[in-house]
């Protein structure tokens, strides 16, 4: 995978370059933003949709299923530990994300439950529900040269 950079602009808005593409990420004006673009977490979620429409939709094709279009719906909440009786782990909270599916298409019950299945194993699901761990290096930034 290619390296994405990640820049602040003014204030919480950051520039976002993946490849040849630029997203933006703010803040809400309550956070202290401009609300200029959608949240990092925001984006997370639209990601883990993404992903699970364009795994089902790629499935279904290789399949020959009349799939005609995906629907995502998330939403997340963060949950203490203690309120949460399914975690037995040490983990201070749990992040529920929550996902409504619907697919669209002359599709059986069991062509549904199969995609339903296939979406939890779409690469963003396995990377969240997984052990994922940060490798941070502080880079020193480099002196601008005169006239720069």
């Amino acid at each position: 995978m290619s390296s994405i950079t990640v820049q602040t602009e003014q204030g919480y808005r950051t520039a976002i370059q993946i490849r040849n593409h630029t997203v933006f990420a703010d803040e809400l004006i309550q956070d202290g933003g401009t609300d200029t673009a959608p949240t990092p977490m925001e984006i997370m979620l639209g990601t883990v949709g993404a992903c699970i429409a364009v795994t089902t939709k790629a499935y279904a094709q290789r399949k020959g299923w009349p799939l005609d279009r995906v629907w995502v719906e998330l939403d997340m909440e963060r949950i203490n530990r203690e309120d949460y009786p399914a975690y037995t782990g040490d983990a201070a909270f749990i992040h529920e994300i929550r996902e409504h599916i619907r697919f669209e298409g002359d599709l059986t019950d069991e062509q549904k439950q199969r995609l339903l299945a296939i979406a939890g194993k779409c690469p963003v699901h396995r990377t969240l529900e997984n052990p994922v761990f940060f490798a941070s290096n502080l880079v020193e930034a480099q002196p601008q040269a005169e006239g720069e």
